[in-house]
């Protein structure tokens, strides 16, 4: 039998627009998009991202005052801030277009158990910056800012440690703890994020045991799982089985991964496979079987899409639609990093699903390593500086014309 309200039930949807950049930049101002635009075009040129990380150690070292200049420049573009108070400009920023804030301090690169305590509390600290505030629905770390990175990879080789080596391990293991039980405390979504495959396994073990612990009823520990290897589709799967099977939520942020060429290198070095697909082919296929495989058992994994993939995010869009799930579905988020494709990231917000952008910060000169690594990782995507441009070029000549048919009135 027809019923004639059934049209009413259904939510209108606006259709998804990724190069409105109205949407995309409303947020920015003219000043802000003359600086992104300069700072792509310097990122875009190959060269340039390769000799820029040693000179500036090397300016930073022998005290030549550059920090200034990148503060102003690609910090301010890629960063919050340097502590949790100087992110809440980006904070409010961001929260204006319905976009979510992931504070991430992104310190890295140490060694010393007492800088390993100090980042365990900066964590802790995003943690209760996120309690009860709407605007930061996720936090993050690295297991490598908590311990040092050749005893993972010890743990991971399966070689036998010491006494002290044990000690180390579980004091790492402790303060992973620590920051979780906090976030189960404070009802704080908190993930881990992914590194290389040569420490991934413990990461993934002590990622899959906090989730047994605190995930019991909502989802708050994330792990991370990058689709660019060949056997993580499979691991996402049976993390799933054993989440259904002893009773928790699998917390899953999807990413497609960020240490090719490394991983590639270290593998023909050691003369063991490459744990990497073989084709950006194969991984856009595997990041998008991971998206539906997590849409289809919604009732047992919560995920993050991490991506800068238009297609992936469109995809992501149509599953939830096909499925009739709504758009801010509490175990869904779409995520970008800050400072770039805001046109996926604003226009999902303005089309009602949750997004929620990474806001690195801490101090400038500490966090250095981070920015080397998204301009490297940015020139090395293809298309990726060309399409920023393209939308800030886009944008810049939609507020021309604006301006001008205004002082015509």
């Amino acid at each position: 039998m027809h019923n004639p309200d059934a049209n009413q039930l259904k939510p209108v949807r606006k259709a998804l627009d990724f190069n409105n950049t109205e949407i995309a930049f409303r947020g920015n101002s003219n000043s802000d998009l003359e600086r992104a635009y300069w700072l792509f075009k310097i990122i875009s040129v190959r060269l340039l991202t390769k000799i820029g990380p040693p000179i500036t150690k090397f300016a930073m070292a022998i005290g030549l005052p550059i920090k200034p200049l990148i503060k102003t420049t690609i910090f301010e573009h890629f960063c919050g801030g340097e502590t949790i108070e100087e992110c809440e400009k980006t904070i409010s920023r961001l929260d204006k277009g319905g976009v979510g804030s992931i504070l991430d301090y992104s310190v890295e690169g140490e060694d010393e158990e007492k800088v390993f305590d100090e980042t365990c509390e900066e964590i802790m600290r995003t943690i209760r910056r996120a309690d009860g505030d709407n605007r930061i629905p996720l936090t993050v770390f690295k297991v490598t800012g908590l311990g040092r990175f050749d005893l993972i990879a010890k743990k991971d080789a399966k070689e036998s440690l010491n006494a002290e080596e044990t000690a180390e391990f579980q004091r790492i293991s402790n303060r992973i703890n620590k920051i979780c039980a906090l976030a189960h405390e404070r009802s704080v979504r908190v993930m881990i994020d992914a590194e290389e495959s040569w420490i991934q396994d413990s990461i993934d073990q002590l990622a899959l045991e906090m989730m047994r612990r605190y995930n019991q009823n909502n989802p708050i520990v994330y792990n991370t799982y990058q689709l660019y290897r060949n056997n993580v589709l499979e691991c996402l799967r049976q993390d799933k089985k054993t989440a259904f099977t002893e009773g928790f939520i699998l917390g899953a942020k999807l990413v497609r991964g960020a240490y090719m060429e490394k991983e590639r290198k270290r593998a023909e070095q050691k003369g063991y496979p490459s744990p990497i697909n073989a084709t950006k082919e194969e991984t856009d296929a595997h990041y998008n079987d991971g998206l539906r495989f997590c849409v289809s058992n919604l009732n047992t994994v919560a995920f993050v899409a991490g991506t800068h993939n238009e297609e992936s995010c469109r995809l992501l869009a149509e599953l939830l639609d096909s499925k009739n799930i709504k758009h801010n579905h509490d175990h869904v988020y779409f995520s970008q990093l800050l400072g770039m494709s805001d046109n996926l990231s604003f226009n999902l917000a303005e089309s009602g699903y949750n997004v929620a952008k990474y806001v690195p910060y801490g101090p400038v000169k500490a966090v250095m390593p981070y920015l080397f690594r998204r301009a490297e990782e940015n020139t090395s995507v293809a298309g990726q500086m060309g399409r920023e441009l393209k939308l800030i070029v886009k944008e810049k000549r939609r507020r021309s014309l604006e301006q001008g048919a205004k002082s015509k009135e």
